[in-house]
């Protein structure tokens, strides 16, 4: 009697290809756009450029790749440009009350990584929906960043307080080492770590995470510190950037992350992202404004391109969301 045998792997299917897609977009995007801009402009692909266009989104890409837990694990932080508002303009207050710019400049992480506490207490403790916690918290942390300052700058001429900013070895920005061996170290967390396989769980499963022996209020606690610690060392590299402390200077950051991290591949619904995905998101964002600038186009067309990239990728994620 003849017999027959299961094949050895499954074929490789057009829902298979579209998952390939969200994964891998984001840097394909990036690939064609550096072509397409070295091209129009041969400027473009010097090194100096290009780590100037790096340097520029160093505090974004801090940002949305600690936001990348926050998604994954099922939540928002809408919260996290406002913290970014209150970390720079209390390290420029300390900078000019105690003249020691280090000191400063160490507030803004550790403010950050109060107010993030204060979030994951408000989203556990109080049980209110991230989403409406912290765009809550957002309206209270920018109030405060506006009564610190009196609604002025705070200037900064203390020594040493811009070279986290502005510093440089060769043409590799101090600011740049900083978000590389930071990025390096979430993607460990959340890639070779048991905390990083409970964030994947509770955002694919909480009732099963629940049921496995995880405890979801503690967890979901933490990724909201890690968000708000890293927006407060993004405020750190940023006001020591501009050497002074403006109430409104993480206005809109929140959405600027939150739309990188979508880019990246990050599901909405939670339980699917990477952060390099996230982090290459970021300079997605960049290079496409970037192009607009070279090109002469209208800006509000790069805004109209940006957004149905973004539509492109939550359909795209919506199909891993399905018969996960």
């Amino acid at each position: 009697m003849a017999t027959t045998t299961a094949p050895s792997s499954r074929a490789f299917s057009g829902r298979d290809a579209l998952l390939f897609i969200r994964d891998y977009a984001v840097l394909l995007l990036i690939a064609v756009l550096v072509v397409v801009l070295a091209v129009v402009s041969p400027s473009f692909f010097s090194a100096a450029n290009l780590m100037n266009i790096v340097n520029q989104n160093v505090p974004l890409a801090i940002i949305a790749a600690a936001g990348t837990f926050v998604i994954i694990s099922g939540n928002f932080d809408l919260s996290t440009g406002a913290i970014f508002s209150v970390g720079a303009v209390v390290a420029a207050y300390v900078a000019v009350e105690t003249q020691n710019p280090w000191l400063a400049l160490a507030t803004a992480p550790l403010c950050g990584l109060l107010l993030g506490l204060l979030n994951g207490v408000a989203v556990t403790t109080l049980k209110v929906h991230s989403f409406l916690a912290t765009l809550a918290t957002s309206m209270v942390f920018s109030a405060i960043a506006v009564l610190i300052t009196k609604g002025s700058l705070i200037t900064v001429s203390v020594d040493g307080f811009s070279e986290l900013g502005r510093g440089r070895i060769g043409i590799v920005f101090y600011a740049v080492i900083v978000m590389i061996v930071f990025v390096a170290l979430l993607w460990f967390l959340l890639n070779g770590t048991v905390f990083g396989r409970h964030v994947f769980a509770v955002g694919g499963n909480q009732h099963a995470a629940e049921l496995s022996g995880v405890r979801v209020s503690r967890l979901r606690l933490s990724v909201f510190a890690l968000s708000g610690l890293a927006a407060g060392l993004a405020a750190a590299i940023g006001v020591s950037r501009i050497a002074s402390g403006q109430p409104q200077v993480g206005l809109g950051m929140e959405l600027d992350a939150i739309a990188a991290i979508i880019l990246g591949g990050t599901s909405i619904n939670g339980g699917i992202g990477a952060v390099w995905r996230s982090v290459a998101g970021v300079f997605l964002i960049a290079l496409i404004g970037n192009g607009f600038d070279i090109m002469n186009l209208n800006p509000q067309l790069k805004d109209l391109a940006t957004g149905v990239i973004i539509l492109a990728a939550v359909g795209l994620s919506a199909i891993g969301g399905r018969r996960r």
